[in-house]
Parts: C-alpha cells; structure tokens; sequence
C-alpha cells in the first residue's frame, strides 16, 4: 500500500465525486488547489456542467479518460457506491475527505487492490508535503 504521500505524487488526473460549485465549500476550495499546483482535476458532479472551468461529469463511468485517483466530497453511507465506481473504471486510489470513514468502502477498494485513504484532506497533505505535478 501507498502513503498518501506517495498516492498523491503518482496521481495525474484526479475525479472529484462530489465537487460543488459554491466556492465556500470545501467540496470547491480544496480541488481548486490541487488544480493550482498542477493536478488534472475532473469535477464529477450531476447538477453542474463546469467547475473550474473544467467540464463536469455525472458519473466516474463518464470520464472519458483514465483516473488515477478518485477523491470522495460524499456522505460517509455513498462511499461504498463510489468506491465500486473507482474500481470499475480502472482508478488505481480512492482518497475519502477528511470526515468521512466507511468500513465497506475501504474493504471494497483493498479486495480490489487499490490504494486507500479515508479521513484525511488531500489538500492538507499536498500542503504539508510541499507537493506539486509542476516542474
């Protein structure tokens, strides 16, 4: 298993499930980031077109290219469905934002072999590790 660290540093395109166009979100703020310092973020929202000014998706399954990492802005009971849609379309890792734990979630992506982090802000982690996919 990867750290997060490492997840993150291996991770070119990450699929937001749950991103929000309200900028005082975190569900907006914390993906911003990731886009700032480099990141292909894919907002998968069905309620919206654009993100960032970033296409939207409704679904990880309309994504029509490979996702390294799915990031979850989901309550905690929709991660097990989230989670079997990271799998299906071939993402190597799904992060859970801080807050959100699933027990189900984290034995479906392990018996699937992906990575997996719940509970932890991938922002946080990029911040702390100085992390950033710009050369």
């Amino acid at each position: 298993m990867r750290t997060p660290r490492q997840i993150l540093e291996d991770s070119a395109t990450i699929a937001v499930v749950g991103a929000s166009r309200d900028s005082d979100k975190s569900a907006h703020a914390v993906p911003l980031q990731l886009l700032r310092h480099g990141w292909r973020v894919i907002p998968v929202n069905p309620h919206a077109d654009r993100i960032w000014d970033q296409p939207c998706y409704a679904r990880l399954a309309d994504i029509p290219e490979p996702v390294d990492l799915v990031n979850v802005f989901r309550p905690a009971d929709q991660a097990p469905a989230v989670v079997r849609d990271a799998v299906a379309i071939g993402a190597k890792a799904v992060w859970l934002q801080q807050g959100i734990v699933s027990p189900e979630a984290r034995t479906i992506a392990t018996e699937a072999g992906l990575d997996y982090v719940e509970d932890l802000c991938i922002s946080v982690v990029r911040s702390l590790e100085r992390l950033s996919r710009r050369t």
